[in-house]
């Protein structure tokens, strides 16, 4: 028999806990990642409490009238087998109940359970690892059609408009957010317009053992910017190097093995109702997978 479960927003007093939790169920969550989630929707992440103590979480971020999506969903082990997670998986459905279409991404044993609530298998997602020396020569404003700008230098109108026609909803909000916040670094291929033809960042997270650096969003016009943008990227930052590249994008393989890395693991991108219709083929790396 299971206990009254309370189901609360997420505040900033439960950030680091859930931080934890992701750490520890692998999720290599970036640092100021949960935090960032708790931005784009106040009212689309919660945390599952037994009378004083958190067993669990997800979240169910509305980006839209028409899309939304599930992620951050766990329950801490000892608490696993009483239904606490399917209470917390219900009360995030019933707030995206309105939408034309709902994401998830799937583990490999889970997308049998998911699709018992109606979710269709969209196409893979693919983790990939590389352990970078951090020592490879780096060089910014290399002249040619496009430089490679960092930071402040880079316009963030041009990024939104770039992005903006790659995603299945506008995210100006959430994007500036993560493109501005202090931990990692971030670089954009501009020509001399001013228009952006790829942007990428790079920031610190945490694996489940030890520290290491994880690449999203990455999205590029083409495989050569890709791997401009990669090599930018990876040159100052030693250690393991993660990457959550869409299969549904058959130019990220060759461009990502190119540079060392190798496939670790594998998620399946899971849709109810109607699935986006935005292409995948410059998306070369995931912002997350808990927010889609």
């Amino acid at each position: 028999m299971t206990s009254f479960l309370r189901i609360l927003p997420l505040e900033k007093d439960d950030i680091a806990a859930v931080t934890v939790w992701a750490q520890q169920e692998g999720f290599a969550p970036g640092l100021g990642d949960v935090a960032i989630y708790r931005h784009t929707d106040r009212q689309g992440i919660w945390v599952g409490w037994l009378g004083n103590e958190r067993i669990g979480c997800i979240t169910g971020v509305r980006y839209n009238a028409a899309y939304g999506f599930i992620g951050l969903y766990l329950v801490c082990p000892p608490w696993r087998g009483r239904g606490y997670g399917l209470q917390l998986w219900r009360h995030a459905l019933e707030h995206l109940g309105d939408l034309p279409c709902v994401g998830v991404e799937a583990a490999p044993d889970r997308s049998d359970g998911y699709a018992t609530w109606g979710f269709q298998p969209a196409s893979a997602t693919v983790r990939w690892q590389v352990i970078s020396d951090g020592e490879s020569p780096c060089r910014l404003d290399t002249g040619g059609a496009w430089q490679l700008l960092e930071g402040a230098a880079i316009p963030q109108h041009a990024v939104q408009r770039f992005d903006a026609q790659r995603e299945p909803s506008p995210r100006p909000h959430f994007l500036a957010q993560w493109l501005n916040h202090p931990a990692g670094s971030v670089l954009a291929l501009v020509d001399s317009q001013g228009r952006c033809h790829g942007f990428g960042r790079i920031r610190p997270c945490l694996l489940q053992q030890g520290e290491g650096w994880r690449i999203g969003p990455l999205m590029a016009e083409t495989p050569e910017a890709a791997q401009r943008l990669l090599h930018g990227l990876l040159c100052r930052h030693a250690g393991v190097v993660l990457v959550d590249a869409p299969a549904a994008n058959p130019k990220a393989n060759p461009v990502l093995e190119q540079l060392g890395f190798r496939q670790i693991s594998q998620t399946l991108r899971m849709y109810r109702g109607t699935a986006p219709t935005v292409s995948l083929q410059d998306v070369y790396g995931l912002a997350c997978l808990e927010l889609g």
